[in-house]
């Protein structure tokens, strides 16, 4: 379930305008062309220590014992050179956390190193609960490439901290221009809004149920623009707002079939102070998945799961938010995904898709999302 990221990626692809992803996890919906060419789809790696840790078996993983240390800095790495990932802020509400295998969870103590990289295209006009024309909406395609570097660390067992640093790099076709009815691109990217969240732990011995929060700070730009006013509010990498964070998780492992576990997650991301006249909508996001232990040889196993993950968003408010309303949405995803354990390495591959989607105006929308992320426990 960690990392938790919730303003993008994950749901971004129903969305209008830019939504910004990936949460620590973040999620990112887009068409299937234009996917980065360095970029294997549906692929995200974990990298673990060599501690075996369980939860309880079969595969030795331990979600009880001993310190916890989570989340803290590492993100440094994708300002400095890999591609975008999330940028979270849009108003199109680009953002369910993640949610994941234990992989991620807090195991033990120790520190987590990840880079998770997300792709979103929201090419295709959405109207309440069914598409709607084009012409409707003087946007036409919004595609991101978010990139979010982090650290965690438990510092006992039931105290952590984690720190996401994401960036963002954004492709926008508007209508505007020196006439007002030309079609325009833009390109820019940058920072993203920095992530510190808090993790507690010591609601069970094993460290199966946990809570989360923190605070989004407003380190994205939000003020960019071009010579025409063509980049509406909720288009931007930053929100220029300080939210508030909070989230609770839970896993088990039935009886009966002990090579079966289940999770189930839920966040709120809730702006707190506002800026430039604009408040982000507030967001709700909940999920729950099940997983099959089984195909397991050693250190290497192949672990199938499947997720459901739903969001609510509330329009933004505010002078600068978009008049008449396009933004707030409901949303239901389908995450079937596949985890592949190769000693330290742990490869994940993801696919969400949109069951059922209900959009305030008229907002682009991505038909699935993609993820990848390594990670490295230590």
């Amino acid at each position: 379930m960690f990392p938790l990221r919730w303003p993008c990626a994950l749901d971004a692809a129903s969305f209008p305008r830019a939504c910004d992803p990936p949460s620590v996890g973040c999620w990112a919906l887009f068409s299937r062309r234009d996917l980065p060419g360095f970029f294997p789809p549906l692929v995200r790696i974990v990298m673990k220590s060599k501690t075996p840790f369980s939860f309880p078996p079969p595969r030795a993983r331990s979600l009880a014992a001993g310190s916890r240390r989570f989340f803290v800095f590492w993100s440094l790495l994708a300002l400095l050179g890999a591609s975008p990932r999330l940028g979270w802020a849009c108003a199109c509400g680009c953002g369910i956390f993640e949610v994941g295998t234990d992989s991620m969870a807090p195991q033990g103590a120790g520190q987590m190193l990840f880079l998770e990289n997300d792709f979103q295209d929201q090419d295709r006009n959405w109207h309440g609960d069914s598409p709607a024309p084009a012409a409707d909406n003087p946007d036409r395609d919004i595609r991101t490439d978010f990139v979010t570097a982090g650290y965690q660390d438990m510092f006992n067992r039931d105290w952590g901290l984690q720190v996401d640093v994401p960036y963002v790099q954004r492709h926008f076709v508007t209508t505007g221009g020196a006439t007002g009815s030309g079609l325009v691109a833009l390109n820019w990217g940058g920072l993203g809004d920095l992530r510190i969240e808090g993790v507690y732990t010591g609601l069970s011995s094993d460290l199966s149920t946990g809570l989360t929060f923190g605070v989004k700070l407003p380190t994205g730009s939000y003020m960019h623009e071009d010579a025409f006013g063509d980049i509406d509010r909720d288009s931007e990498i930053g929100s220029g707002s300080t939210d508030l964070i909070l989230g609770a998780f839970h896993r088990g492992r039935f009886t009966r079939a002990p090579r079966w576990v289940w999770f189930t997650q839920a966040g709120l991301d809730l702006p707190v102070f506002t800026s430039d006249q604009y408040r982000p909508g507030t967001e709700i996001d909940a999920a729950a998945g099940l997983y099959y232990q089984a195909w397991t040889r050693g250190a290497n196993g192949i672990t199938p799961m499947l997720q459901l993950k739903a969001s609510d968003r509330t329009s933004d408010g505010g002078a600068n938010a978009s008049n008449p309303v396009a933004s707030g949405f409901r949303r239901v995803l389908v995450v079937p995904g596949l985890e592949f354990d190769l000693h330290q390495v742990t490869i994940v591959a993801e696919v969400g898709l949109p069951a059922y989607q209900h959009f305030t105006g008229n907002q682009l929308a991505a038909p699935v999302l993609l993820k990848l992320s390594v990670s490295h426990r230590f």
